[in-house]
């Protein structure tokens, strides 16, 4: 069984960022994908989530193939199986942070693991409006807003590039940790190469695929 199925993926805007993608994921796997600055890791991240299709190729997310899918079904996807951490976290600055996260958890019909917050470290920010805190902070708010809703996958673009190097293990951890146990997978994008060895896989992005090397 596989939540993430990639097959011969290719995108190009002006010019051809990458071709002839292939990957899987299979529940409690992670996969880091690292490549040079506008070699497309976000861009393909985007395409696997649901949120860009592909010039050519497709993918297929918890036995659905997301771009021969109606509109309908990419959105019950994004709001049940789907989390995605990104670069900038996306939260509703006017809130609290309590409120983001009961927000998504509201939308998805979970409950709030409340020992999540505490292992990220933000259970006491709870309380703060979102404009208030740290871009650390924020980032945390952000990841647990993902978790509340318990997805299947997560997508998780540079989730740790506004924490030091100890907070970074910690959240790591907490996504691994959240995989294992919920039968999930990650797929992340990172430049931080000490976080992608952890993964089950390590692939950098070149112009013709995924390869083991750097």
């Amino acid at each position: 069984m596989s939540l993430l199925q990639v097959q011969n993926i290719s995108h190009a805007f002006d010019y051809l960022l990458f071709e002839n993608v292939n990957f899987t994921l299979a529940p409690k796997e992670s996969m880091a994908i690292l490549g040079v600055s506008g070699s497309g890791k976000s861009t393909l991240l985007h395409i696997c989530s649901t949120l860009l299709q592909p010039n050519h190729g497709e993918v297929l997310l918890c036995d659905h193939n997301i771009y021969n899918d109606n509109d309908d079904a990419r959105l019950k996807l994004r709001r049940y199986d789907v989390g995605i951490i990104f670069q900038s976290h996306y939260l509703f600055k006017g809130f609290f942070a309590n409120e983001n996260i009961e927000l998504a958890s509201f939308i998805s019909d979970k409950k709030i693991d409340n020992g999540i917050l505490e292992r990220l470290g933000i259970a006491d920010f709870m309380h703060y409006r979102v404009g208030d805190l740290s871009g650390g902070q924020q980032q945390r708010v952000s990841i647990a807003r993902v978790l509340a809703k318990k997805p299947r996958i997560i997508f998780a673009d540079e989730p740790t590039g506004n924490l030091d190097d100890k907070t970074a293990q910690e959240v790591m951890n907490v996504l691994f940790e959240y995989i294992e146990k919920e039968n999930a997978a990650l797929l992340l994008v990172t430049h931080n190469q000490q976080l992608a060895k952890q993964c089950t896989y390590m692939k950098h992005l070149h112009l013709d695929g995924l390869k083991e090397d750097a």
